[in-house]
């Protein structure tokens, strides 16, 4: 999987080099135009890492088409200004089609092997459930 993200001080980065194996991935795919994304799945991934710190989490913006956001603009989203967890861009949606994704946000949980496990579209709260069951199950 040799995808190429950006961090949001323009280091490009292979989302393979992101990956641990050994821990459980979850990977978030997200877009600051998305309401669901910056209202629920972006608290909802925080929420995570503090019940999971096991998780090695991996938050990618995804730009659609020619959707271009600067860093304060993604960082606009968090009250702060800064985020708790490192932010991806993925600039051509290159690991967003690679995972199939049907939409933004969408979740992708990885086992510890790196074998992708769950695919969840959505942030409401049956996705919500879906992906906390998801991490349980990896853990036992």
């Amino acid at each position: 999987m040799e995808i190429q993200l950006e961090s949001l001080e323009n280091e490009i980065l292979s989302i393979h080099n992101l990956l641990k194996e050994g821990q459980i991935n979850l990977i978030l795919f997200y877009n600051t135009y998305c309401l669901g994304c910056t209202g629920r799945a972006i608290p909802f991934a925080y929420e995570l890492t503090r019940e999971f710190p096991e998780i090695n989490l991996i938050v990618i913006h995804t730009n659609f088409g020619n959707q271009s956001f600067p860093k304060t603009e993604i960082l606009d989203i968090f009250t702060t200004k800064a985020s708790p967890f490192e932010i991806y861009i993925d600039p051509k949606a290159e690991a967003y089609n690679y995972f199939e994704c049907e939409g933004t946000p969408h979740w992708i949980v990885l086992d510890q092997s790196l074998n992708q496990y769950r695919s969840i579209f959505g942030s409401q709260d049956q996705a919500q459930q879906r992906l906390w069951y998801a991490i349980e199950s990896l853990r036992n």
